[in-house]
């Protein structure tokens, strides 16, 4: 298969006339062939024919990586025909494309996981941090968990983070978290660590009680101070923490976690899908820990096809341009299908994507049916599968 552009349209012109579509059936990638993503560009649009093959002609459009690019890329392939736009890549590319896709009432199926793109006619396809936020909230209740804290990286993502936290939480009818953030560097984390751990209200009064037994300088009172001593703290006022952190930030909160009596089971540490990478734990031992992602054995077909058709194997953005080119095929009118309307492609029952369970909502976000992971002695193993209808809690 090839990784370029289809026929005059690859290269930024309009479809020869022998390749020409009815006006709003088309459907168009918008990919970087050029710029500083241009090593992804081809892999999308081999994605995306993939799931057109042997069905709708695919316009391949190049961004050049800039929202000016995308703007002009949107603008070339809604005059082309199109009437559904898969891509861009980056969230900027994607504010650019959304300007002549809004207008022209053509929807756009971006790669992105930016949230704050996500709009009615423009939809986030990225995995997002809401959707993995909800899945675990959703399994830390059904657990009987239902006091939630998070402590944070002062950083776009952590701030996502917290945001999705509070949502879900939300919607979960559960009382609002409590969140702590912290600048770089170990005396901000273990401030904040401390502080929403309620250590010295949990501890102190031990504490004193220890220091009035030693006081009396008596046997009876060494003794009532090493007892003391062995008593458990209270536990801490959440039952549920979210961290964000990756590396060595992770390494660093995870030292503190035991300092503070924030131990499992009575605290279950929830963090990011980034933590399904060997690069974003580190060497940090979180036994116990959860976060939600993909199921890695859902795109085992996907892999195979994909590599068989390029020689290589398929980057993970590449699911979003097939999970697109898939939905707009399936809704394609040439091919018997619903249409582009805004109803056809938030349909109920959603689509089967290849990470699994997907379904548009109008306002521009994606509900995903996420697995649940469990960091183990021997790496993150999958603890709950990824749900297969809408109706499971945390999608």
């Amino acid at each position: 298969m090839a990784l370029g552009g289809a026929g005059p349209a690859g290269s930024g012109g309009l479809p020869a006339p022998s390749e020409a579509v009815p006006a709003g059936q088309g459907i168009a990638i918008l990919a970087p062939l050029s710029g500083p993503n241009a090593a992804l560009g081809p892999a999308l649009v081999a994605a995306a024919k993939l799931a057109l093959a042997g069905g709708p002609r695919l316009d391949v459009r190049d961004t050049g990586g800039t929202p000016a690019g995308a703007a002009a890329a949107a603008s070339a392939a809604i005059a082309a025909g199109a009437g559904i736009l898969i891509g861009p890549l980056t969230a900027g590319e994607t504010q650019g494309a959304a300007g002549p896709a809004r207008q022209a009432g053509v929807p756009l199926l971006a790669f992105t996981n930016d949230p704050a793109q996500a709009h009615p006619g423009v939809w986030v396809l990225g995995i997002t941090p809401a959707q993995q936020v909800r899945r675990m909230v959703g399994a830390m209740t059904a657990q009987g968990r239902s006091r939630f804290a998070a402590v944070l990286p002062e950083s776009q993502f952590g701030s996502a983070m917290g945001s999705a936290l509070v949502q879900a939480v939300a919607e979960a009818g559960l009382p609002p978290p409590t969140m702590r953030s912290y600048a770089p560097g170990m005396a901000a984390m273990n401030a904040a660590m401390r502080d929403i751990s309620d250590y010295a209200g949990r501890r102190g009064p031990i504490d004193a009680e220890i220091r009035a037994a030693r006081n009396q300088h008596t046997v009876a009172g060494r003794r009532r101070a090493a007892e003391l001593a062995r008593h458990a703290i209270p536990p801490a006022p959440f039952d549920a923490l979210l961290l964000a952190a990756t590396g060595d930030s992770l390494g660093a909160l995870a030292t503190l976690l035991p300092y503070y009596d924030l131990n499992p089971p009575q605290v279950r540490v929830l963090g990011p899908a980034l933590w399904a990478s060997p690069v974003a734990r580190g060497a940090t031992s979180l036994t116990g820990a959860v976060f939600a992602a993909p199921d890695p054995a859902a795109r085992a077909d996907f892999d195979q096809k994909f590599t068989a058709a390029t020689g290589a194997p398929a980057p993970g953005i590449a699911d979003f341009a097939h999970d697109a080119a898939a939905i707009a095929r399936v809704l394609a009118p040439s091919a018997g299908g619903a249409g582009y309307s805004a109803a056809a492609l938030c349909r109920p029952d959603g689509f089967a994507g290849v990470d699994g369970l997907l379904a548009l909502r109008t306002d521009g976000t994606v509900r995903r049916g996420l697995a649940l992971f469990e960091l183990q002695r021997g790496g993150p193993q999958m603890i709950e599968p990824a749900p297969d209808n809408l109706s499971a809690p945390g999608i």
